[in-house]
C-alpha cells in the first residue's frame, strides 16, 4: 500500500503516516454533522498531490464545492478542470443508462439509485479525466444513504455499495453517509469498509472526529475537534435538512 500525507496539521495527529491507497473510506454520522466539510479536506490533499478526482454530487452542487474549497481549504477548484469529473445525482431523471446526460462542461447527470447507471456514469467520467497520474483517482460521494430510499433500487445499490468499498481497489474511495435513517444498513458498510471514521456534534456546533479503523497505518484513537466555522457547519446542518424534505421524497417513489 502506498500512503498519502493529508495537509491539514490536525488530520496529521490523527494520521502521522498519512492515508494508505488505493483503500475505501467511510466517514458516518448524523445528517448535518459536518461529514462532508472531512471529506472536502482529503479532496484538497488529493488534488494538491496530483492526483484525479471524480467527484459525485449528491446533496450539494458544484457551486457549493467550489465554494467550500475555496473559502475552507483556499483551494480553487477550476485550476485541477484537467483531472476533475463530477456527476451529478439527480432523482428526477429515468434510472436508466440511456438517460444519462453527458457533458464535459458540465457535470454529467445520472439517477444512480441504479446500479448498472452507477457503473457506467463512473466509467463516462473516468474516461474524461485528461492527466493520469501515480495517485490514481478518487472517488468521493456525500450523504450515500439517500439512494437508500429508493423502493426498486435501495437494497440493490447498497449491495453495490459494499461490494465497492470491500472487492474494489482500481480506484480509491471516500464516502460520507448519514446515521440519522437506515442504521442497521449503514452498518452493513460499516462493516466492509477498510477505513473507518465516526463524527458527531457538540453544542454549540463543534464537530468532534474520530477514527476507529484504518488500512496499513497507524492512527490516534483520540477524539480531535476539527477547526472549522460555525457558519460552515450550519450551511451543511442547512443542506442536510434540505436533502430530507426536498430529495427524499423524490427517490422514495423511485
Amino acid at each position: 500500500m502506498k500512503k498519502i500525507k493529508l495537509n491539514q496539521g490536525w488530520w496529521n495527529e490523527l494520521l502521522p503516516e498519512g492515508l494508505s491507497y488505493p483503500t475505501s473510506t467511510l466517514i458516518s454520522g448524523p445528517g448535518g454533522s459536518g461529514k462532508p466539510l472531512v471529506g472536502f479536506s482529503v479532496v484538497y490533499s488529493w488534488l494538491k498531490e496530483g492526483g484525479s478526482l471524480i467527484f459525485i454530487l449528491t446533496s450539494t452542487g458544484k457551486d457549493f464545492v467550489e465554494k467550500a474549497m475555496k473559502e475552507i481549504y483556499n483551494i480553487k477548484i477550476e485550476d485541477y478542470k484537467e483531472n476533475l469529473v463530477f456527476i451529478e445525482f439527480d432523482p428526477s431523471i429515468d434510472p436508466s443508462i440511456s438517460s444519462i446526460e453527458k457533458s464535459v462542461e458540465k457535470p454529467i447527470k445520472a439517477n444512480l439509485v441504479n446500479p448498472e447507471v452507477w457503473d457506467e456514469a463512473i466509467k463516462i467520467a473516468s474516461s474524461q479525466i485528461k492527466q493520469k497520474t501515480e495517485l490514481g483517482t478518487l472517488v468521493f460521494a456525500s450523504a450515500l444513504n439517500l439512494p437508500l430510499f429508493s423502493r426498486t433500487y435501495g437494497e440493490s445499490i447498497l449491495k453495490k455499495l459494499r461490494e465497492i468499498i470491500k472487492e474494489d481497489k482500481t480506484k480509491t474511495y471516500l464516502f460520507t453517509v448519514s446515521t440519522s435513517a437506515y442504521k442497521e444498513k449503514i452498518r452493513t458498510l460499516e462493516d466492509a469498509v477498510d477505513n473507518l471514521l465516526f463524527t458527531r456534534n457538540e453544542k454549540p456546533m463543534k464537530l468532534l472526529l474520530r477514527i476507529t479503523r484504518m488500512k496499513d497505518v497507524s492512527f490516534s484513537k483520540m477524539e480531535i475537534k476539527v477547526p472549522l466555522k460555525m457558519e460552515d457547519l450550519l450551511t451543511i446542518k442547512s443542506l442536510a435538512e434540505e436533502s430530507r424534505t426536498d430529495l427524499i421524497p423524490i427517490i422514495s417513489k423511485i
